[in-house]
């Protein structure tokens, strides 16, 4: 239980915890990122992925948002993406590496795994973090063995849960992401609400996939 921040309203509260929290996990706890470094982040416009942007850039770092299609990039960029790479017109791998001088992205954050993976390995930087936190892809993910190796990478699985199941971790996160919403960080990103017996309609609209953002529902 978190108390609610009394500038947010309880449609925004109800979208913070989640998004933010999974970020911070990953990005902060796990990864260390830190100012100076970028973070390329696959399905950006989720809820967690527009938190991910917030919080890389209140640290320092550059977020380089990755989405399949152009149909979301201007959006990305309102959100606060210092670019956006489209894998659909554009190669992953030499784009990110010319955003980075040649070097590549220290920090990878993907829920996405699948063949795509292979690929942020490749635009991951030497000694970089590869997060994976979920498996939106049904196909077999592959991992790229000499990337692995030559660039020394650690590739890490992360869930949510590995940070709110410990106090001291949870605590920290809380406090992080309430720093973040007092000084203006930090804002959730609603995509749409939808009342209790609309429920239907806003699964219909989250599985159609062009949501940027989150999707909340109401009980009047």
């Amino acid at each position: 239980m978190v108390k609610h921040p009394a500038d947010l309203s309880w449609e925004e509260a109800a979208a913070v915890w989640m998004p933010y929290v999974t970020a911070y996990g990953g990005l902060i706890d796990i990864a260390g990122l830190s100012a100076g470094e970028t973070v390329l982040l696959n399905a950006a416009s989720s809820s967690v992925g527009l938190a991910a942007i917030q919080i890389a850039r209140s640290v320092g770092a550059t977020p380089v948002a990755v989405t399949r299609t152009a149909a979301k990039r201007q959006a990305l960029l309102d959100a606060g993406a210092s670019s956006v790479i489209v894998t659909d017109e554009e190669d992953l791998v030499s784009r990110a590496r010319d955003l980075t001088d040649g070097t590549g992205a220290r920090v990878v954050f993907d829920p996405v795994g699948g063949p795509g993976f292979a690929d942020f390995a490749a635009a991951a930087a030497p000694h970089g973090t590869m997060i994976l936190y979920g498996l939106l892809s049904d196909e077999t993910t592959p991992l790229s063995v000499p990337d692995v190796l030559g660039k020394y990478l650690t590739v890490r699985g992360y869930q949510l849960f590995e940070v709110t199941n410990d106090e001291a971790r949870r605590r920290a996160a809380v406090d992080f992401v309430l720093r973040g919403l007092a000084d203006g960080s930090f804002r959730p990103a609603i995509d749409r609400t939808f009342a209790l017996n609309e429920i239907a309609e806003a699964h219909r609209y989250m599985e159609a996939g062009g949501h940027v953002g989150k999707i909340v529902v109401t009980v009047p």
